[in-house]
Protein backbone atom coordinates (compact mmCIF):
# COMPACT_ATOMS: atom_id res chain seq x y z
CA UNK A 1 0.00 0.00 0.00
CA UNK A 2 2.80 2.43 0.93
CA UNK A 3 4.65 1.57 -2.28
CA UNK A 4 1.50 2.38 -4.30
CA UNK A 5 1.03 5.73 -2.51
CA UNK A 6 4.70 6.54 -3.10
CA UNK A 7 4.34 5.70 -6.79
CA UNK A 8 1.21 7.88 -7.14
CA UNK A 9 2.83 10.78 -5.23
CA UNK A 10 6.04 10.65 -7.28
CA UNK A 11 4.08 10.45 -10.51
CA UNK A 12 1.96 13.45 -9.49
CA UNK A 13 5.05 15.36 -8.42
CA UNK A 14 6.84 14.60 -11.69
CA UNK A 15 3.83 15.59 -13.81
CA UNK A 16 3.49 18.80 -11.78
CA UNK A 17 6.48 20.11 -13.72
CA UNK A 18 4.13 20.46 -16.69
CA UNK A 19 2.66 23.60 -15.08
CA UNK A 20 5.69 25.46 -16.39
CA UNK A 21 3.98 25.26 -19.78
CA UNK A 22 2.05 28.34 -18.62
CA UNK A 23 5.34 30.27 -18.30
CA UNK A 24 6.40 29.00 -21.73
CA UNK A 25 3.13 29.98 -23.44
CA UNK A 26 2.82 33.41 -21.86
CA UNK A 27 6.51 34.19 -22.38
CA UNK A 28 6.01 33.42 -26.07
CA UNK A 29 2.94 35.69 -26.14
CA UNK A 30 4.93 38.43 -24.41
CA UNK A 31 7.75 38.01 -26.91
CA UNK A 32 5.40 38.22 -29.87
CA UNK A 33 3.72 41.33 -28.44
CA UNK A 34 7.09 43.03 -27.90
CA UNK A 35 8.18 42.22 -31.47
CA UNK A 36 4.91 43.65 -32.83
CA UNK A 37 5.08 46.82 -30.70
CA UNK A 38 8.73 47.50 -31.64
CA UNK A 39 8.01 46.89 -35.33
CA UNK A 40 4.95 49.15 -35.16
CA UNK A 41 7.04 51.91 -33.58
CA UNK A 42 9.62 51.69 -36.35
CA UNK A 43 6.95 51.55 -39.04
CA UNK A 44 5.36 54.68 -37.56
CA UNK A 45 8.70 56.49 -37.80
CA UNK A 46 9.15 55.29 -41.40
CA UNK A 47 5.77 56.77 -42.33
CA UNK A 48 6.45 60.00 -40.40
CA UNK A 49 9.89 60.38 -42.00
CA UNK A 50 8.45 59.80 -45.45
CA UNK A 51 5.72 62.42 -44.86
CA UNK A 52 8.22 64.96 -43.53
CA UNK A 53 10.60 64.63 -46.45
CA UNK A 54 7.81 64.56 -49.06
CA UNK A 55 6.53 67.87 -47.67
CA UNK A 56 10.09 69.27 -47.53
CA UNK A 57 9.76 69.93 -43.83
CA UNK A 58 12.52 69.52 -41.32
CA UNK A 59 11.19 69.87 -37.76
CA UNK A 60 13.58 70.81 -35.03
CA UNK A 61 14.88 67.81 -33.04
CA UNK A 62 13.45 65.34 -35.57
CA UNK A 63 16.70 63.38 -35.82
CA UNK A 64 16.83 63.01 -32.05
CA UNK A 65 13.23 61.76 -32.06
CA UNK A 66 14.03 59.32 -34.88
CA UNK A 67 17.09 57.92 -33.10
CA UNK A 68 15.17 57.73 -29.83
CA UNK A 69 12.36 55.69 -31.38
CA UNK A 70 14.81 53.34 -33.09
CA UNK A 71 16.81 52.83 -29.88
CA UNK A 72 13.55 52.24 -28.01
CA UNK A 73 12.57 49.62 -30.60
CA UNK A 74 15.96 47.90 -30.25
CA UNK A 75 15.34 47.83 -26.49
CA UNK A 76 11.95 46.18 -27.06
CA UNK A 77 13.44 43.68 -29.51
CA UNK A 78 16.08 42.71 -26.96
CA UNK A 79 13.40 42.25 -24.28
CA UNK A 80 11.46 40.08 -26.75
CA UNK A 81 14.58 37.98 -27.22
CA UNK A 82 14.90 37.61 -23.44
CA UNK A 83 11.34 36.31 -23.32
CA UNK A 84 12.02 33.96 -26.24
CA UNK A 85 15.19 32.52 -24.70
CA UNK A 86 13.37 32.13 -21.39
CA UNK A 87 10.45 30.25 -22.94
CA UNK A 88 12.70 27.93 -24.98
CA UNK A 89 14.97 27.30 -22.02
CA UNK A 90 12.20 26.55 -19.55
CA UNK A 91 10.52 24.24 -22.07
CA UNK A 92 13.73 22.31 -22.73
CA UNK A 93 14.67 22.08 -19.06
CA UNK A 94 11.31 21.03 -17.64
CA UNK A 95 9.23 19.49 -20.40
CA UNK A 96 11.07 18.15 -23.45
CA UNK A 97 13.81 18.84 -25.93
CA UNK A 98 12.61 20.75 -28.99
CA UNK A 99 12.97 18.26 -31.84
CA UNK A 100 12.80 20.70 -34.79
CA UNK A 101 15.58 22.76 -33.19
CA UNK A 102 17.92 19.77 -33.29
CA UNK A 103 17.44 19.43 -37.06
CA UNK A 104 18.63 22.95 -37.84
CA UNK A 105 22.25 24.00 -37.45
CA UNK A 106 21.57 27.67 -36.69
CA UNK A 107 19.67 27.03 -33.47
CA UNK A 108 22.62 26.56 -31.09
CA UNK A 109 21.89 29.88 -29.40
CA UNK A 110 18.58 28.53 -28.13
CA UNK A 111 19.94 25.20 -26.88
CA UNK A 112 19.80 25.12 -23.10
CA UNK A 113 21.05 22.14 -21.09
CA UNK A 114 21.09 23.51 -17.54
CA UNK A 115 19.54 26.21 -15.41
CA UNK A 116 22.95 27.90 -15.13
CA UNK A 117 23.20 28.03 -18.93
CA UNK A 118 19.73 29.61 -19.11
CA UNK A 119 20.64 32.19 -16.45
CA UNK A 120 23.90 33.01 -18.27
CA UNK A 121 22.17 33.58 -21.61
CA UNK A 122 19.44 35.67 -20.02
CA UNK A 123 21.94 37.74 -18.05
CA UNK A 124 23.93 38.60 -21.18
CA UNK A 125 20.84 39.78 -23.06
CA UNK A 126 19.57 41.70 -20.04
CA UNK A 127 22.92 43.49 -19.76
CA UNK A 128 22.55 44.48 -23.42
CA UNK A 129 19.02 45.78 -22.68
CA UNK A 130 20.43 47.89 -19.86
CA UNK A 131 23.19 49.26 -22.10
CA UNK A 132 20.67 50.21 -24.79
CA UNK A 133 18.45 51.83 -22.13
CA UNK A 134 21.46 53.76 -20.84
CA UNK A 135 22.26 54.91 -24.36
CA UNK A 136 18.67 56.10 -24.83
CA UNK A 137 18.77 58.05 -21.54
CA UNK A 138 22.17 59.52 -22.44
CA UNK A 139 20.76 60.69 -25.78
CA UNK A 140 18.31 63.01 -24.03
CA UNK A 141 20.58 64.18 -21.20
CA UNK A 142 21.96 67.69 -21.32
CA UNK A 143 25.27 68.30 -19.60
CA UNK A 144 25.87 71.64 -17.95
CA UNK A 145 29.27 71.15 -16.39
CA UNK A 146 32.55 69.36 -17.10
CA UNK A 147 31.98 67.21 -13.99
CA UNK A 148 28.75 65.83 -15.47
CA UNK A 149 30.63 64.97 -18.66
CA UNK A 150 33.27 63.21 -16.53
CA UNK A 151 30.54 61.19 -14.80
CA UNK A 152 29.14 60.28 -18.21
CA UNK A 153 32.58 59.15 -19.41
CA UNK A 154 32.98 57.11 -16.22
CA UNK A 155 29.62 55.43 -16.82
CA UNK A 156 30.66 54.54 -20.36
CA UNK A 157 33.95 53.13 -19.04
CA UNK A 158 32.06 51.05 -16.46
CA UNK A 159 29.77 49.68 -19.19
CA UNK A 160 32.75 48.85 -21.39
CA UNK A 161 34.50 47.05 -18.54
CA UNK A 162 31.31 45.14 -17.71
CA UNK A 163 30.96 44.03 -21.32
CA UNK A 164 34.62 43.04 -21.45
CA UNK A 165 34.34 40.83 -18.36
CA UNK A 166 30.99 39.41 -19.51
CA UNK A 167 32.53 38.49 -22.86
CA UNK A 168 35.73 37.19 -21.28
CA UNK A 169 33.80 34.83 -19.01
CA UNK A 170 31.87 33.24 -21.88
CA UNK A 171 32.74 30.32 -24.12
CA UNK A 172 34.48 32.16 -26.97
Amino acid sequence: MIRLLEKIFESTLWNGRLFVILAVIFSMFGSIILFIVASTDIWGMVVKTFEIYIQHQHPEHFHEELVGVIIGAVDLYLMAIVMLIFSFGVYELFISEIDPAKKTEGSKILEIHSLDQLKDKLAKVIVMVLIVSFFKKALYTHYSSPLEMLYFAGAILALALGLYFLHKGGDH
